[in-house]
């Protein structure tokens, strides 16, 4: 059994705020992360360098991490898709990033426009500048328990995938059910599969909620040694390629779990609750079920 300790790294600004139907302003974005990071929480991921035909809801990238208060002992990430992605956040001072492709064929080619092979020599120089300039970097791998155009993956190529990016020099990988459709053994599974190549504490796991089954893969993995779980406040998200899959599982539901667990986050629950209330209201989005029960008992 691994230590008690687990990394809650929120992905609510950039995975959660790429979905809505709308731009939300600059400025809530900006009192959304600097809010979050009040709680204890020390990832926030905050933004993404993709194009802005692809994603316009976060075409303010650059304004957003230059007005941004970086508070101490705080990480935020963003996402980049490319080289050019890479310069754009480097020159507002990034200093960690993502980089993204799929275990799926059909879905990279819908997302990004190019296959799985292709997306990875695209990261090529993204990952030796970032050696060079001293960048975290993180790699996701999306569509990893099912795909919305293909179906299911084979875990093979999901493990494929995983060592392709920490063998070029992702220091994490995340494990992602975009669309939310697996089940605990399935999701345990797949990571051991993983964990095989890649030692686990250098593995995350990032599940969608679409069938309510988040919270339990989540546990079905910490049993394997995870100790890295990507969430959202108020359990805001989707994706854009993916229609139909339900945002990601919330992190006041993880942090309740955990702690439920024995396990220690370091977060404030109940100001991560109240982060989820006035974010749900900005966006007239329901409230995570833990956040409605933490502040009806606090109130």
């Amino acid at each position: 059994m691994r230590g008690n300790r687990v990394k809650v790294v929120e992905v609510g600004p950039r995975d959660g705020l790429q979905n809505e139907p709308y731009t939300i302003p600059t400025s809530v974005k900006l009192e959304l992360i600097h809010r979050l990071a009040e709680t204890g929480l020390n990832v926030v991921e905050s933004t993404s360098f993709v194009s802005d035909r692809a994603i316009p809801q976060l075409a303010d990238a650059e304004e957003v991490m230059r007005a941004l208060e970086r508070k101490p002992g705080v990480h935020y990430p963003a996402l980049v898709p490319n080289e050019r992605g890479y310069e754009r956040a480097r020159a507002v001072d990034v200093d960690e990033i993502a980089v993204f492709t799929a275990a799926s064929e059909a879905f990279n080619q819908r997302n990004i426009n190019c296959t799985i092979e292709q997306s990875l020599r695209r990261f090529a120089p993204v990952l030796k500048r970032a050696r060079e300039d001293g960048v975290r970097v993180r790699g996701y791998v999306s569509t990893v328990l099912g795909c919305p155009y293909q179906g299911k993956v084979p875990v093979s190529d999901v493990v494929r995938v995983a060592e392709a990016l920490f063998e070029a020099g992702c220091v994490e990988v995340s494990l992602g059910d975009t669309i939310g459709v697996g089940t605990p053994n399935q999701a345990r599974t797949m990571v051991a599969a993983v964990a095989e190549s890649i030692p686990v504490d250098q593995l995350a796991v990032h599940f969608h909620d679409t069938y309510g089954q988040a919270l339990a893969n989540i546990a079905a993995c910490m049993d394997i040694g995870v100790r890295v779980v990507d969430s959202s406040v108020a359990g805001l998200g989707g994706c854009p390629y993916a229609r139909g899959a339900t945002g990601n599982v919330a992190t006041e539901d993880v942090v309740y779990m955990l702690e439920g667990m024995g396990m220690e986050t370091g977060i404030n629950l109940v100001n991560l609750a109240r982060v989820g209330d006035w974010i749900a209201g900005e966006l007239s989005r329901p409230r995570s079920r833990t956040g409605q029960a933490i502040l009806k008992r606090s109130s």
